[in-house]
C-alpha cells in the first residue's frame, strides 16, 4: 500500500486525483498505475485499470487470479467491475469513497450473488495517509480556482 500511495502522490504532481494502486502477484508488484484519465484523455485510465493492464502484460494474462490489488480509494463500478473479470483474488483499499464507492460506501458490490468470482476484500489499510493526500489535494484544487476567480475579478475591473 506504501507503494500505492507513492503513485497517488505523482498523480498528484500532474494535476491528476491523487490515487495509485498496485498488483501484487506472488510477493511481487506486477503492476503499477495512478490515476491518469486528464492527461491520457482517457476516462477508463483509473489507477486500478491501469495497474491492472499493466500487471496483464508483465504475467501474459488478463486473468490475475491469486493477485491482490491494491489501491489508496475505494474503487468505483467501473474499476470493480474490471477487477471481478480479471478474477482479482483480493482487493485491498485505503480510504472510503462516499460518493462512488462501491465497495461499502455506495454498494457491496464484492458480495453480490449474481457475480461468477469473489474478491476477499480488505478496507481501511493506511485511510487516514490516503484520506488526508486526496484532502490536502483538493483543498490545494479549491484555493487555485479561488485565486483564478480573484485575479479574473482583478483584470476584469482594469478593462
Amino acid at each position: 500500500m506504501r507503494e500505492a500511495l507513492l503513485l497517488a502522490q505523482q498523480a498528484a504532481a500532474v494535476g491528476e486525483v491523487p490515487v495509485g494502486a498496485v498488483v501484487v502477484y506472488q510477493n511481487e508488484i506486477v503492476g503499477r498505475g495512478y490515476n491518469q484519465p486528464i492527461t491520457t484523455q482517457d476516462a477508463t485510465a483509473h489507477a486500478e485499470i491501469v495497474a491492472m493492464r499493466e500487471a496483464s502484460r508483465t504475467l501474459n494474462n488478463y486473468r490475475l487470479v491469486d493477485a491482490t490489488l491494491y489501491v489508496t480509494l475505494e474503487p468505483c463500478s467501473m474499476c470493480s467491475g474490471a477487477m471481478i473479470h480479471a478474477r482479482v483474488g483480493r482487493v485491498v483499499y485505503g480510504a472510503t469513497e462516499p460518493k462512488a464507492g462501491v465497495a461499502e460506501s455506495r454498494d457491496q458490490f464484492f458480495s453480490q450473488p449474481w457475480l461468477n468470482h469473489r474478491a476477499e476484500v480488505t478496507a481501511g489499510v493506511l485511510a487516514d495517509e490516503s484520506s488526508e493526500l486526496l484532502s490536502n489535494f483538493f483543498k490545494m484544487r479549491r484555493e487555485q480556482k479561488r485565486q483564478a476567480k480573484a485575479a479574473l475579478g482583478e483584470s476584469s475591473a482594469i478593462d
